[in-house]
């Protein structure tokens, strides 16, 4: 049967390569312990031998290189490292077989590990790890400056020892006492990384650790002067085994961590101390000149690295600065306050929490610019900073959204300090602010909470952050839907409140997961008995909860900003419906209820424009309602609105009419084409003189402006009866229909699309 997979080696292991090895390697072995050849041996199977063997190491960490690709910059280093090596030793037995002095022909394997030194260093210390150093991720100079620091300090202990190898020409010993002190800070390197990193449990470390401490002795023997061995010589034949051997395991499953900036500053310093040593010892003692200026260079480098360690901690410090500071009003953002609060919440301490919501800010950003906005933005901020004493944080939550967390000690009692807190917050908006050159009057909407000193003990930390947020945002949203400025959270009025904030996440998951749904409800012909088009009425069919109407969660979607997204929601189902109707041969109008916001949102006809033309749908299939109250809050701005979207040919309709304030002058500027008698006219019409007179005055009125008048509530034959008495045109109610999904109403249309007799004249 064929072998199967080694279980230790990396799928598709290159064999060729280890088998090159296993041939090249004793031939290369036995050369280079041969008399004569401390680098490479001359004879010509020797050179080949050991060529043959570079190529073949080479070959496997390319290999490793390019087929593991969260650890190519390792890999990829350590082969360019090994090829520049192996480049040093043949150019050396070449030199030595044209018959170069073996001083001079030696000088290229020196001088290459040397060379290779920065390349396997960068590599190695980004083993697993990511840099966090702009200036030098990899952490090279540090590196390079601790290999000087080693070569001054053997050249300061050979000359104080007196070793023959102090005698050698510099271009002879340097090469040494180099590949000694970049062998020595790879060594120290891998050493770090198996006791102090993470690393320690992958076999692949250790051999990596051992590629390094083979040619390492072996160096260190030879600047000891013990020539009685062959190790110096086998030394570097074994450290490529070992490499060898890594590249070709299976790597163990571990997590990238970020490299320690730590450790480079502890390195520098340790690095210019040990520099500062040599060149206090060479002043005192005469040393070397290399001695010297290697330790100059190491603390230069050392230093240099230092300053730039120095440099990225400030900035450091900048970007955690600005990390929790408010781009727009220079205070506190979300993040800083949601600390502040944890930190008084851990320790026990008294806290009151305020958050502000100004009222109508979208108005400002619709009508004057968002540059505009931002300007009142940065007005509160100052104006509010202002007022608060020391320790005491305002902070920006977003938007239009404002917190001031205050630590309650030296007053009263925490309730006592949230009523004053919470008045002295609303004082501040007593004057109006000058955007623009325009004079704005802006209200806000103040919900205050407290927590006492200690209390509750068992509830610290984000768990007690979580639930101050969502007592302060009840209480200010109970200011905002009471219409007073400052509300202090009560939990015996405020106790349903707490999921609220919850429920609005869900509403904008709902806009997403198409939980959002609508259900019609006829219009029906009174004249001509037969369904002439519905309303689409909104619904949320929560996973938990159920089928909401819209009472449940509109209000929370006007005071949160959500308006303008579900109303698009809600036109884009109605056009596409009513688009599909229309294939299926049936002509229905389809009408959507527009809020407030939605009149001051100027955007609003050209999108309605796009979806009517994405759907071929005529303009006259939709009709947009609005209540009088909404259509006449900013009668500027809602009739330039409401005249853009009538220019586009839908219908405009004002709803519940006779509810509001609409003066006969409004009435007649509108450019609406129809009228919704509200239901409580429509309930009282059989039973109440004064309401049947205003319906059929309000009628009258509405055919001498072309309006059409539909009647809402329409509950029993009765009332239908008197309704076309009257020559109203529409009705819509329960008499006819609930409100019901596409699907039933094509059903229902099916059956009772036309009036009972009942209602012939």
């Amino acid at each position: 049967m064929p072998a199967g997979p080694c279980p230790w080696l990396l799928p598709g292991a290159p064999r060729w390569a280890l088998a090159v090895l296993a041939v090249a390697t004793p031939v290369a072995a036995v050369g280079m312990v041969a008399p004569g050849a401390p680098f490479l041996a001359s004879a010509g199977p020797a050179l080949s031998s050991s060529v043959a063997f570079h190529v073949g190491a080479c070959a496997a960490v390319v290999w490793r290189a390019r087929r593991v690709r969260h650890e190519r910059e390792l890999w990829a280093r350590l082969a360019l490292a090994t090829l520049l090596t192996a480049l040093g030793i043949v150019s050396s037995g070449l030199l030595d077989l044209v018959g170069l002095p073996a001083a001079v022909a030696a000088l290229p394997a020196a001088w290459a590990p040397v060379a290779a030194f920065p390349i396997a260093y960068a590599g190695l210390v980004r083993w697993n790890r990511y840099g966090t150093s702009l200036a030098d991720p990899n952490d090279v100079l540090n590196g390079s400056a601790a290999v000087l620091a080693v070569v001054a300090l053997l050249d300061v202990v050979l000359d104080r020892t007196g070793s023959r190898l102090s005698t050698l020409p510099w271009w002879q010993l340097q090469p040494l006492l180099a590949q000694d002190g970049a062998l020595f800070v790879l060594v120290g390197t891998a050493l770090s990384m198996v006791f102090l990193g993470a690393m320690g449990r992958d076999p692949r470390t250790w051999l990596v650790l051992a590629a390094f401490i083979a040619p390492l002795s072996g160096v260190a023997m030879t600047t000891a002067g013990s020539s009685t061995t062959a190790w110096p010589a086998l030394a570097p034949v074994v450290g490529l085994l070992c490499l060898v051997l890594a590249a070709v395991l299976r790597p163990a499953p571990s997590d990238p961590q970020p490299t320690d900036p730590a450790a480079s500053t502890v390195g520098a310093f340790v690095v210019i101390a040990a520099s500062t040593a040599i060149l206090v010892t060479g002043a005192v003692s005469d040393s070397s000149a290399v001695a010297t200026w290697c330790a100059a260079a190491a603390a230069t480098g050392a230093s240099v690295r230092l300053l730039m360690n120095v440099r990225e901690l400030a900035q450091l410090a900048v970007s955690r600065r600005e990390a929790l500071t408010d781009e727009l009003t220079g205070l506190a953002n979300r993040r800083a306050v949601l600390r502040r609060v944890e930190e008084l919440c851990g320790n026990g301490d008294p806290v009151v929490l305020a958050l502000l919501d100004l009222d109508k800010f979208k108005e400002v950003n619709d009508g004057l610019g968002h540059s505009a906005g931002d300007d009142l933005l940065r007005l509160v901020a100052e104006r509010l900073r202002s007022t608060l004493g020391a320790g005491e944080l305002l902070g920006r939550l977003g938007g239009d959204e404002f917190a001031v967390v205050v630590r309650a000690d030296g007053h009263r009692s925490p309730a006592d300090r949230a009523v004053r807190l919470g008045a002295e917050l609303d004082a501040q908006f007593a004057e109006p602010f000058e955007v623009g050159g325009l004079t704005l009057h802006v209200a806000v909407s103040i919900g205050v909470t407290h927590r006492d000193a200690g209390s509750p003990t068992g509830d610290v930390g984000s768990a007690t952050r979580a639930s101050l947020l969502r007592q302060a945002d009840a209480a200010m949203y109970d200011a905002k839907r009471s219409g007073g400025s400052v509300v202090v959270y009560d939990p015996a009025r405020h106790v349903d409140s707490s999921g609220r904030l919850a429920m609005v996440e869900e509403l904008r998951q709902a806009l997403v997961t198409g939980e959002l749904v609508l259900h019609h409800q006829p219009q029906v012909d009174i004249a001509a008995r037969r369904t002439v088009g519905v309303e689409a009425l909104l619904r949320w069919a929560h996973p938990v909860r159920g089928l909401l109407g819209p009472a449940e969660f509109l209000p929370l979607a006007e005071v949160h900003g959500l308006m303008g997204a579900i109303t698009d929601e809600v036109l884009s189902q109605a056009v596409t419906q009513a688009a599909c109707w229309r294939r299926q041969g049936r002509d229905l109008r389809v009408s959507v209820n527009l809020s407030a916001s939605n009149l001051l949102d100027t955007g609003l006809p050209q999108r309605v424009a796009d979806l009517l033309g994405r759907h071929d749908l005529p303009p006259s299939s939709l009709v947009l309602e609005v209540t009088e109250t909404v259509l006449l809050s900013d009668p500027d701005r809602s009739l330039a609105v409401v005249g853009a979207l009538a220019d586009l040919g839908t219908t405009v309709s004002i709803d519940d009419f006779g509810t509001g304030y609409a003066s006969l002058t409004y009435l007649h500027q509108l450019p609406v084409g129809e009228l919704k008698l509200d239901r409580s006219f429509t309930a009282d019409l059989l039973t109440d003189a004064r309401a049947a007179a205003i319906v059929a005055s309000t009628v009258r009125l509405a055919h001498q402006l072309g309006l059409r008048v539909v009647a809402e509530g329409v509950e029993d034959p009765a009332t239908l009866l008197h309704l076309r008495a009257l020559d109203c045109d529409e009705s819509q109610g329960y008499l006819h229909s609930p409100p019901l999904p596409a699907a039933e109403l094509e059903r229902w249309l099916a059956v009772r699309g036309e009036l009972p007799t009942v209602v012939q004249a």
